[in-house]
């Protein structure tokens, strides 16, 4: 659990870290450099849950090992699969990183939301409905570890 008091924006208890896979966590479906340590570290603070199509039919094995739920979504109507994803979670324990016009409904439902970029780019979409923008998934998971920066980011 992630428990944040925000002046001016929201107290957080966080409990689920809700990640998409491939423009997040991997490119051309091969996980990124650094991505699985971090992800482990966490693991031990929220629990982890990947949402994905798989468009490249990796996820499975690169996620071998580490605590987390895997989703792999059928192809079509994959924004509104995630968003009842995140629903069925609660909404206000979640925090979501994506970088995807189909990560918006739940990058917008989620209490704390993170759009990130990586060689796949971001979308408009992603970017309007997250709370934070962040270069790469790197820098969104290092902030889940320091909250403080969270809390400086977010602030009034």
């Amino acid at each position: 659990m992630l428990d944040l008091a925000i002046p001016g924006f929201k107290t957080l208890s966080l409990e689920h870290l809700v990640l998409d896979y491939n423009g997040t966590l991997a490119v051309d479906g091969r996980m990124m450099s650094g991505v699985i340590d971090r992800l482990h570290a966490l693991s031990g603070i929220l629990k982890l849950h990947v949402v994905t199509a798989d468009t490249f039919g990796r996820a499975r094995e690169a996620l071998q090992g580490l605590a987390a739920e895997l989703t792999i979504l059928t192809p079509g109507s994959e924004a509104e699969a995630k968003l009842a994803y995140v629903q069925r979670l609660n909404p206000e324990r979640v925090v979501a990183i994506g970088n995807g016009r189909n990560d918006r409904l739940m990058l917008g439902a989620a209490a704390l939301s993170m759009a990130v970029s990586s060689l796949e780019g971001t979308s408009v979409e992603a970017l309007i409905a997250a709370h934070l923008y962040l270069p790469s998934v790197h820098e969104a998971l290092d902030l889940l570890e320091m909250p403080r920066r969270l809390v400086a980011t977010l602030r009034s």
